[in-house]
Parts: C-alpha cells; structure tokens; sequence
C-alpha cells in the first residue's frame, strides 16, 4: 500500500471514530414516552449478535427500557475521548487490561461496592480487577468472562504416547523430552508474530511477580534496578531461564512462523502443545473441529499445589459514574449477570463465566482450567501491570532469538526507569 493510500485509509478511520463519537454522544441520554433509552458501549466484535440476543430478552421483560447497543473498534481510545467530554454511556463492556486499570483509578466509573450483584462475582476475578487499580475504597468493574493462559495439548497424542498432564517443572521437561524421543515435535514455535512470546512470559513470569511485586516495583520507581530491592534482574532471572528452555523444544524454524501458523500447524496434529491460550481454540477447531485439546496451567514450580492459571477478566462491565439512569442501567446490568444469560454468552465465547455456580461449557479445554476457577488459583497477566510504552513484546522476542536473559531483565529495568521518571508517582499511590 503507498503512504498516499495508507494516509487516506488513516484519514477515513479518524473520520469514522469521530461520527461513532458524535452518535454515542448523542442518542441514549433521556426518556420518552415512558420509556428510558440506554446507551450501551460494546468493544468486543465477536460478542455482537451475543448481546443482540440478550439485549432482546431483556427488553421484552423490561418494555420501559431501550438498551442501544454501541459495538465500536478502538474502544480504549474512544471511551477516553467520551469521558473527557463528560459524555460517558451508561452501561460500558471493555477488555481489563492496565488502561482500565487506569480509569478505574481516576474515579469515572460507577463504585459497585455496595451492589448485589458483586457478591455473586467469584472473588478470585474480582481481585484480577483490584490488581489493576479501582479508585481508593471503590470497586469499579464487575468481572464478566475470563480467558485461560496455559499450555493447549492434544489429548490424542498425550494418551498415544502415554504421558500425563505434567505437575511440576521437572515433569514438564521430561514429557518434552520423551515427545521428542517418539519423534513428536513438543511446539511450535511463532516468533514471526513478536507478541506470541507474551503467552509463556505472562505465565512463567506470575510466580515470582506475587504478592506485591509490582507495588513495589512503583515504589522504586526510576530507581529500579539491578541494587533495587526489587527488580526484573533480581526477581525474575529463573522465569526467562524457563522460557528460553521450553522454546529449545520449538520447531526449525520457528523464528519465520506466525500465530496463524501455529494454530494451523498444532490442529493438523504436527505438534503436541501450543504455547497460547483459551483464544486459540477457536481457530484451531476452525481447521480441525474434531481435534481434543486441553489445557494445563505453565507448571513452574516444584510443589503442584503451587500451580497458578493466568487468567485475564476478557469483559469487564462497568457504567458512567454519574449516568442519570443509574436504576435502569443497573437493572440491565444484574440482568446479564444471570446464571442463566452469562453461562450462554461464556459459552458462546468460548470463555470462562465470573459467577459462582455458573455452569462451565462441557468443551474440554474449558473443563481443563476449571478447577483452578473453583479454588481461586487464578492470577492476572502481568503485562497489564508493565506500562504499555515499554516494548515488552520486542524485548522478549530479542532475548528468545538470543539468550541474553541478562541483557532483556536490564533492558527492562531501564525501560520501567525511565517510564517512571516520566509518570509513575514514587509512592506507588
């Protein structure tokens, strides 16, 4: 594409978030005829006839309210461009990720602490949310759905080779080693794609990252590193010596790879495990809808009670602090958290429902990862917890290339330095 054609496709999308900004706006803010119109801010493109459906049900049970649906791209920069307006819509999904985070901190959303529907939340994914931010003394978010970051296997081949799920990090590389003594490649490998190396960091690098280590990363600030109390170089050397091990079982050639690769590649039944997560199912059940694939929390650690599921809240739904259809809009809200209406949309989805008791799809890699949902040993990404200025993905796809542990932990020390000195208050308020 020329830079003529790639400026006018940049000019058309600029255009069009900023119609989709007048009309979200513009439409929903009062009651006619007795009938009060929600202005519902959707980011999530899959879910859109999802919540078609609900929003229907809801109406026909609820004939004073209008629930319109906003399905926009570009969510995190358009709810930005809504709230400096003062023009926040009513009930608003978005990915939990550290720009929520952020917002939930700077007190624009609606405080559900007092609420009823956050006690029927499992509180394992409520504290995901927490470890983002919430403004001081509130709950800002209510946890919808939740993806899963483990290691997909083939069950086919595992119960083949007769290999169990491994427990501990040295039962991990013994399955490696003995798939590759049966000529099975153990991964594959996409590092054309430089984020698809995040999957096995976030995973890895949440058992040293416990506790309050990113409290305390903050804490030093511009300060961090290698004489820090804490620090990448200090805290987190084993996991990028872990990571940089599993990727020795890769494929040849797993440098020029991408994820659509990868996916391909593991439902043709060339390899046995993918280093991704729960979203990959999907696609791989695109090419091979009779594969079994399952899922197995990253076992970095020498007591198997100690495993942890990262898992990420995907929806979080919230609403405008100061909405003036608070009754309404947290009507249509306690209606989607029924058990009923999230098992559906989790299903659907192909995710994990946040309600206690919420029945889980019978789908084997959902199954896989619900004990750890039943016993709260989930735990959030920590790339939502690294300023997104930082390169991470870059970084750690140069030290998979290289092998410079060392060299990436400084790097990320420094970036988190410098980053600091800019914007992140040394008392980690």
């Amino acid at each position: 594409m020329s830079y003529r054609n790639r400026t006018r496709t940049r000019g058309l999308a600029a255009l069009a978030a900023a119609v989709m900004i007048g009309a979200l706006g513009g439409c929903a803010s009062g009651a006619q005829s007795g009938v009060t119109t929600l202005n519902f801010f959707q980011f999530k493109g899959e879910a859109l006839e999802d919540f078609n459906e609900i929003i229907a049900d809801f109406e026909a049970d609820n004939p004073d309210i209008d629930v319109v649906q906003n399905q926009v791209a570009d969510a995190d920069t358009i709810i930005r461009t809504l709230l400096v307006k003062d023009k926040a819509p009513d009930v608003i999904t978005l990915n939990a990720n550290g720009g929520f985070g952020k917002l939930a901190q700077s007190g624009v959303f609606y405080d559900f602490s007092d609420e009823p529907v956050l006690q029927t939340i499992n509180p394992a994914v409520q504290e995901i949310l927490a470890q983002l931010g919430n403004k001081e003394g509130e709950v800002n978010g209510l946890g919808y759905v939740n993806n899963a970051n483990g290691v997909i296997y083939n069950q086919e081949i595992f119960e083949e080779q007769g290999l169990e799920v491994p427990a501990t990090w040295d039962e991990f590389i013994a399955v490696c080693d003995a798939l590759q003594d049966a000529g099975i490649t153990p991964f594959y490998g996409t590092l054309a794609d430089s984020w698809t190396g995040l999957p096995s960091f976030n995973a890895l690098g949440a058992y040293p990252a416990q506790g309050d280590f990113f409290d305390r990363m903050r804490e030093e600030g511009e300060n961090v590193g290698p004489d820090s109390e804490v620090s990448f170089q200090k805290d987190f050397a084993e996991a990028m010596d872990q990571q940089y091990e599993l990727f020795s079982y890769m494929q040849e050639g797993y440098r020029g790879r991408t994820y659509d690769d990868g996916n391909a590649a593991f439902a043709n039944g060339e390899v046995a495990m993918l280093l991704q997560g729960i979203w990959a199912i999907n696609p791989v059940k695109a090419t091979n809808p009779d594969i079994q694939a399952a899922i197995f929390p990253y076992p970095a650690v020498d007591d198997p009670d100690d495993r942890l599921l990262v898992s990420g809240v995907d929806v979080v739904v919230t609403m405008g602090k100061n909405t003036p259809h608070r009754e309404e809009a947290l009507r249509f809200i306690d209606y989607l958290f029924e058990v009923g209406v999230i098992e559906d949309f989790a299903a659907s989805q192909n995710m994990v429902p946040s309600v206690e008791g919420a029945e889980i799809s019978d789908d084997p890699s959902l199954q896989s990862v619900k004990p750890y949902f039943d016993s709260g040993m989930i735990t959030g990404f920590i790339d939502h917890q690294i300023p997104p200025s930082i390169p991470l993905a870059a970084i750690d796809q140069q030290f998979l290339f290289s092998g410079d542990a060392q060299a990436a932990l400084a790097t990320l020390d420094s970036e988190w330095a410098k980053v600091a000195a800019r914007t992140i208050p040394v008392t980690g308020d």
